[in-house]
């Protein structure tokens, strides 16, 4: 198990609206040259398809396009050889319930089914202390309904803030790997642990990664996806540094 530290997450009484729907993000913060760009990396072998389901964090907040989680680890499975198409269903501002309602037309909306599922969800709930008993049980069912459609989970957990209290974390913090285990679903304990205590990583709401942030988890991750992904042909290349 990884080690989780939480001391980044104290200044949680943020601005709430930071992850709303409604809320205007901030300007894109400046961590590389705009002449830079990806390389066409090429691959070989099947398309996989992966589905990033969930909340600002997957969506991209606050970034440029190409630099969410979704695009960037995208681009670093591929350089792995993987020939991986991520669909970034990803909406701002989501709650464990908003996602549960949406699960069914995102899943039918998709021109092929996803072989994986990566769901980063409950950060909203946290955030505006919702009873992490809702939390779970809207978890449990986007798990269930995955499971039903054989459809495989990477799980990105989150940790209670320490300002909302021992109890509300004693309740909150087990549900991610209580929910992994029922559903043999691959745990990521906390997401944004490569980040933590990492200013220069964060955003200037103290919530969302910066492009380089992603960059971090992006690495710290990958490898979790990979194993994830049902076994086809082939014999996964040895990651490189993420393509710039």
């Amino acid at each position: 198990m990884r080690l989780i530290r939480l001391a980044v997450l104290t200044p949680l009484v943020l601005p709430l609206a930071a992850c709303d729907k409604g809320a205007t993000p901030p300007a894109p913060q400046q961590t590389r040259s705009p002449l830079d760009g990806p390389p066409e990396i090429p691959v070989m072998g099947p398309e996989r398809s992966i589905l990033a389901f969930g909340d600002s964090l997957l969506a991209g907040y606050g970034l440029k396009d190409g630099e969410a989680y979704p695009a960037r680890l995208e681009q670093a499975l591929r350089v792995r050889g993987v020939n991986a198409r991520i669909a970034n269903a990803g909406v701002s501002g989501d709650t464990t319930a908003a996602a549960l309602e949406r699960l069914d037309f995102t899943l039918k909306s998709q021109a092929e089914k996803p072989e994986l599922a990566i769901i980063s969800l409950g950060g909203n709930d946290m955030l505006r202390g919702l009873p992490p008993e809702q939390t779970r049980e809207n978890l449990d069912a986007i798990l269930k309904r995955l499971a039903g459609e054989h459809i495989r989970v990477v799980l990105l957990g989150m940790m209670a803030a320490p300002n909302l209290g021992k109890d509300f974390a004693a309740k909150f913090n087990p549900i991610y790997p209580g929910l992994a285990q029922k559903y043999h679903a691959v745990l990521v304990p906390f997401f944004l642990q490569p980040v933590i205590d990492k200013p220069d990583l964060m955003q200037d709401d103290h919530v969302h990664p910066t492009a380089i942030g992603i960059d971090a988890i992006v690495s710290a991750t990958v490898d979790d996806v990979a194993e994830a992904l049902p076994k086809a042909g082939g014999r996964l290349i040895s990651a490189g540094p993420l393509p710039r």
